[in-house]
């Protein structure tokens, strides 16, 4: 029993100084180990991918969305009294000017034409009677004046009556299509001096509308080409036909007006429409999408890579935006542009810049 208390006495105290070891004897920890890997061994720069910027004139396109819109459209009315006695169109007639769209009853129009031509007809058989007994001095002269005076008030009655018949007949005032009939062949009871009868519109051309910024409206001409591209997919290729002088008053926006042949009416009235107006070439960089980023300062740019491979940040304006790329401005001719990886750098850092194109073949 004496000699097992021993033993456990004995290595009690062995684990003692086995612990206390650590406190009072020097040794290497951990931290210092990889302080000296880390001194050892310098921290590699961070690897980007770099396309060299190169400026060029760019004839950007101003693309606005629009709709399109009837050159004209009119409601026709009936200009006399009377009642609608014939209705000779309907919805999507095709008419020409002057064809006639309805027909509104006589009211004794055409005999006040005819009585109106038989007094001219009396007025200018009693001139001509007397112009010869005048001529010879058998009447006094001042007679023809009088002769003359009432010729010509028949005549002026006659034109009333004429235009007056001409009144019953509803006329289109130009070609195009029917798009609304809103009356019908009634009876008496349905009187129709200035009653609207149909609504006629002409889609030959065909106009498409947008209305432009105060800030792009420079650089836009009447004459210019535009290309327009309808919601149904259809490409169509026109002219600038107006650029308004005066705000809307709403919108503070202003109205443009692409001319579009229509010749066969294929184009309908008020859908909507995509159009494509050229300007003028303004010197711009063309970068992938992927290679704008925003600043700490929330301006949006990219980010560059000096001589001295120290990253640095450029803000940019946008002027195009293509399926895959971006045209910008802002960025000097020559400039290494980080496309890869410029989104865990920032300015100052050095990094270690390697063109794109080796990237890319080292993918491959």
């Amino acid at each position: 029993m004496k000699a097992s208390r021993i033993a456990a006495i004995g290595i009690v105290a062995a684990a003692g100084l086995w612990i206390a070891s650590g406190h009072f004897l020097p040794h290497e920890s951990a931290q210092s180990k990889a302080s000296v890997r880390s001194d050892a061994a310098p921290k590699k720069p961070f690897r980007v991918a770099v396309i060299d910027a190169q400026v060029v004139d760019h004839a950007r396109k101003l693309v606005l969305a629009g709709r399109t819109e009837a050159d004209r459209r009119v409601t026709v009315a009936a200009r006399s009294g009377g009642v609608l006695t014939e209705l000779r169109v309907r919805r999507g007639t095709r008419i020409a000017a002057g064809e006639i769209i309805a027909v509104l009853s006589d009211d004794a129009r055409k005999a006040q034409v005819a009585q109106a031509e038989s007094l001219v007809i009396q007025r200018r058989t009693e001139l001509d009677a007397k112009r010869k007994l005048i001529v010879s001095g058998a009447v006094p002269k001042l007679e023809l004046v009088n002769l003359e005076a009432q010729l010509a008030a028949a005549e002026a009655t006659l034109a009333s009556a004429q235009a007056e018949l001409e009144r019953s007949f509803v006329r289109a005032p130009f070609s195009g299509i029917v798009n609304d009939v809103t009356v019908e062949v009634g009876g008496a009871s349905l009187p129709m001096m200035g009653r609207e009868i149909a609504t006629l519109v002409s889609l030959d051309p065909m106009l498409a509308v947008v209305e432009v910024s105060e800030r792009r409206l420079g650089g836009l001409r009447q004459g210019d080409t535009a290309e327009v591209k309808l919601i149904t997919g259809e490409k169509l290729t026109g002219k600038i036909r107006f650029v308004a002088k005066t705000a809307t008053q709403n919108t503070r926006t202003y109205r443009v007006e692409v001319e579009l042949p229509n010749a066969d009416g294929a184009i309908p009235d008020g859908i909507s429409a995509e159009v494509a107006i050229p300007v003028k070439a303004t010197p711009a960089v063309r970068v992938p999408r992927s290679a704008l980023t925003i600043a700490s300062s929330g301006d949006v740019g990219v980010r560059t890579v000096g001589d001295d491979n120290t990253v640095a940040f450029s803000r940019v304006t946008l002027l195009e935006d293509d399926q895959s790329y971006m045209w910008i401005t802002g960025v000097r001719d020559g400039a290494r542009v980080i496309v890869q990886g410029q989104d865990f750098v920032r300015e100052g850092q050095t990094v270690d810049a390697v063109p794109a194109a080796e990237i890319t073949a080292t993918v491959k």
